[in-house]
């Protein structure tokens, strides 16, 4: 399967925690960044609205979906990143978001 680019992004936020059924840290895309996703969001999603991207952090890369939320998008952040770039709660950061399109 190939990826084709789409867009890419600089999303600069606070990392928060969400304690659900399937617990994850997430940053928030912010809004005006969000209205850019939407419109390429139709062509790339695979389902429920889920975004796939590439995303770095610091010096990490990785592969991840952006899910949506109350009308934007949230970037989840693996254990994995967080712990590679000591990452904590409530720390600011800054992902660089690839959207990509498989095929």
């Amino acid at each position: 399967m190939t990826a084709v680019e789409v867009m890419e992004l600089e999303v600069t936020g606070e990392v928060w925690h969400w304690r659900g059924p399937a617990p994850y840290h997430f940053v928030t895309v912010p809004p005006e960044q969000s209205e850019e996703i939407r419109e390429v969001a139709a062509e790339v999603t695979y389902g429920w609205g889920m975004i796939p991207v590439r995303g770095r952090l610091g010096a990490t890369e990785f592969e991840t979906a952006l899910w949506p939320k109350d009308g934007g998008y949230v970037i989840p952040l693996k254990d994995r990143v967080r712990a590679t770039e000591s990452i904590e709660l409530d720390d600011v950061v800054t992902v660089t978001l690839t959207i990509i399109e498989r095929h």
